[in-house]
């Protein structure tokens, strides 16, 4: 995917004609996000030298991670390492090869690999300061009683049996564990404390 947004015409063209608008340039960053656990769920995000982590902190739980309000903190070194202040412009933080850990709760958590793996000077492709430019398609899984497209998790079964299992909308309905039921959407947050996604860009 990093090969591909470097060379694909249509992304070209898009920074072509941002070029041409009114506005200055700015320093931009091409971040990759995975999730640290599987890898299975990434972003590839455009972020401008002049955001704040507050900014990515809260795209993040827009997208992938907001269920209760959790706490949250972004670290060189994961768990025990430099904690980074959510004022922090990008620009600073990422001028140096480093890749930061984002961990939101605590408790239950959710942690995600963000490394800058490209930089260009330009106008932004939006009046936001995050662009998403790519993301990994939901995963597809089948009901465990008729084998259609699964909508739906349920986290008692996964205890249980110690594997996911998951339902349509028909069967969700006729199953007894029904407080346990999560909606199976596209994020690495699935499954876990009170996720039920959208699992959307905010913007």
């Amino acid at each position: 995917m990093i090969r591909h947004l470097g060379a694909c015409p249509q992304r070209k063209e898009a920074i072509a004609a941002a070029d041409q608008k009114r506005g200055r340039r700015e320093t931009l960053y091409h971040l990759r996000v995975q999730d640290a656990w599987s890898g299975g769920y990434w972003l590839h995000l455009e972020i401008n030298g002049t955001a704040t982590l507050a900014d990515l902190d809260g795209y993040l739980r827009s997208i992938w991670l907001e269920c209760c309000g959790h706490l949250s903190m972004f670290s060189v070194g994961g768990w025990g390492g430099e904690e980074l202040p959510m004022q922090r412009r990008v620009l600073p933080v990422f001028a140096r090869d480093v890749e930061l850990t984002h961990i939101y709760d605590f408790g239950t958590e959710s942690v995600t690999l963000i490394k800058p793996v490209g930089v260009r000077k330009g106008k932004p492709l939006t009046e936001h300061p995050i662009y998403l430019m790519a993301r990994n398609s939901a995963f597809e899984e089948s009901c465990s009683v008729c084998s259609r497209p699964a909508t739906w998790l349920c986290t008692e079964c996964w205890e249980e049996q110690d594997k996911p299992v998951f339902f349509c909308e028909e069967h969700c309905e006729q199953h007894e564990h029904e407080e346990y039921l999560m909606a199976w959407v596209n994020s690495p947050r699935v499954g876990l404390c009170g996720y039920n996604g959208p699992a959307e860009p905010p913007y």
